[in-house]
């Protein structure tokens, strides 16, 4: 397993993963898809778990507001092939589960880390969240939307901005290319406000 202490901007390391979908190295996936050159790599921290199964169960609601941004999901646990074949017959029984099941070892639970990798296999956002806190999947899209802002327009979104809502041109932008390039541009004292694209 890959050392996932990684940079932003830093290559997403190539590894060996062995899936419910078949074996493959990670850039193979990475590089599959062309409508989708984005990637979600989230780790949950236990099969069967309550928490890991809410979470998957979002991911397959919100599947289609994943693709429409381009982007591919994949997840990684501690866990076997086997019990992820197990489990994804359970995944949609919530009831079947026991919310105060402990490790009967002691042994802390992995945390849930989420990684998005560009079409360049390089780390754009890393989060980590206690494996008693599940992600917030609303966000993750707020912060996807962002990211091919400024990917694809050198455009960067302010606090608690919401899609639809004005964005600020990046300072790399001149003035007068951002005066070209976008229209309804405002020029606040702080930076360059423009509607969205």
């Amino acid at each position: 397993m890959p050392d996932f202490k990684q940079k932003l901007g830093a290559e997403f390391p190539n590894f060996d993963c062995k899936t419910t979908k078949g074996d493959f190295k990670f850039h193979e996936f990475l590089d599959s898809g062309s409508k989708k050159p984005h990637t979600v790599l989230f780790s949950h921290p236990k099969d069967f778990t309550p928490v890991c199964t809410t979470e998957l169960g979002t991911l397959e609601k919100n599947k289609e507001e994943f693709a429409k941004r381009g982007v591919k999901l994949i997840g990684i646990s501690c866990d076997s092939v086997e019990d992820h074949h197990a489990w994804s017959k359970d995944v949609t029984m919530l009831g079947m589960l026991n919310p105060n099941e402990k490790d009967a070892a002691g042994i802390p639970l992995p945390a849930r880390a989420l990684f998005v990798i560009g079409p360049d296999h390089k780390l754009k956002l890393s989060i980590v969240h206690p494996a008693t806190t599940g992600r917030n999947y609303d966000e993750l899209i707020r912060t996807l939307d962002s990211l091919r802002l400024t990917t694809d327009f050198s455009l960067a979104t302010p606090v608690d901005w919401k899609r639809g809502e004005r964005v600020i041109v990046t300072p790399s932008v001149a003035t007068e290319d951002a005066k070209k390039r976008f229209k309804n541009l405002e020029i606040k004292e702080l930076g360059k406000l423009v509607y969205p694209v």
